[in-house]
């Protein structure tokens, strides 16, 4: 039930606890690894877009369980409270009974303004982007790839697809630091360094 501290889920939450696309806010040592595989992209030809880089750990709690209500079916009175995150989940019709229709809807309105509408997994609240160890990027290009790893070895990325779900590609991205993400196509633009 709402509080007088507690707001109603909707889209106002989506600008809360801002995320970052920025190499700046990665962790040092993954902001390094990071430069340095999107400098060879870059250098063999591939258009690289950063979609997501920091993300506070609010922002992940938030994305995951509008997801989870959205596309899990959770049921929004059973999500656990969070300090300092004073959101009400629970929706209420006029009469004042829960209302199913209205606390989808204002979750729905939340996966959506997280982008997050076609992800195939549900956002981890305690993500490598919480710890600024993980980065989402799309990659394109044309043709075949020369690409250097991180020794400095030319290595040919050939035939398709030609994004970020390239087995060779990942290969080269794993001599940097950076591993594409463990669960296959449910998160493909994810990269971290440990692959989750």
């Amino acid at each position: 039930m709402e509080t007088e501290t507690s707001e109603l889920s909707g889209e106002a939450w989506v600008a809360r606890w801002p995320g970052s696309s920025a190499l700046d806010d990665l962790a040092p040592g993954f902001r390094a690894a990071a430069r340095a595989f999107l400098a060879a992209l870059q250098a063999a030809g591939v258009q690289v877009l950063v979609s997501a880089t920091y993300r506070p750990p609010e922002r992940a709690w938030l994305m995951h369980w509008s997801y989870a209500i959205v596309r899990l079916r959770q049921d929004p009175r059973t999500v656990p409270a969070r300090a300092g995150v004073p959101i009400d989940w629970v929706h209420h019709d006029e009469a004042g009974a829960y209302s199913w229709a209205r606390s989808f809807m204002a979750a729905r309105a939340m996966v959506r303004g997280y982008d997050i509408v076609d992800l195939d997994t549900a956002p981890a609240i305690d993500s490598r982007h919480t710890a600024g160890c993980a980065i989402d990027m799309s990659l394109a290009w044309h043709g075949d790839l020369l690409l250097r790893d991180a020794g400095g070895r030319a290595v040919r990325v050939v035939g398709a697809p030609r994004d970020g779900m390239h087995p060779r590609l990942a290969e080269v991205g794993r001599s940097y630091g950076l591993i594409k993400f463990s669960g296959g196509a449910a998160d493909r633009p994810h990269w971290s360094d440990n692959g989750r």
